[in-house]
């Protein structure tokens, strides 16, 4: 088998997982969405067939839907503080999208806009944006504050997974 990618059943290739977790902003269940369709055609909810706000490895999501994805999650959640009228966050958009692209099978990655809901922000103690929160089993494991270039990233993210992406 030579040249092949084997997939098992576990949906794990090398040892990578090859799916992600999206909580549905209309019914709030998380639906677990294969990346390679999700890369191919808009994926819907598995229990109300209403799209998904997840597009090109990342999803936006509320206080609500984030806590919703804590609970479910099996494994990291990077999350992404941000704002609209915010120019670096809107600098550090391209490399959050990237790295999401790049890690997409080892790392959940979410978008919160803290206008749309300053709740979650103050709950979580956002000061600045951009600020980023890695989560680890439901729990806050690490933030950073102001964007990074993509190498910086990525080097941020492997040091959280405790090793490289590919």
């Amino acid at each position: 088998l030579s040249g092949w990618e084997v997939f098992f059943s576990s949906g794990r290739v090398r040892g990578e997982l090859m799916d992600t977790l999206v909580v549905c902003a209309k019914c709030g269940k998380v639906s677990r969405v294969q990346l390679e369709r999700a890369a191919q055609a808009e994926p819907v909810c598995g229990a109300c067939k209403a799209a998904l706000p997840y597009h090109q490895g990342v999803q936006s999501l509320n206080g609500d839907g984030l806590h919703r994805l804590l609970k479910a999650a099996d494994r990291p959640v990077v999350v992404d503080f941000w704002a609209e009228w915010c120019g670096p966050c809107k600098a550090f958009a391209p490399t959050f999208q990237a790295a999401a692209q790049e890690f997409g099978g080892r790392v959940i990655f979410v978008k919160i806009d803290t206008e749309s809901d300053p709740a979650v922000a103050q709950s979580y103690g956002i000061r600045g944006i951009p600020t980023l929160i890695v989560f680890k089993n439901g729990r806050e494991a690490t933030r950073q504050s102001g964007a990074m270039s993509l190498s910086a990233f990525r080097s941020y993210l492997q040091a959280q997974l405790g090793g490289n992406s590919s």
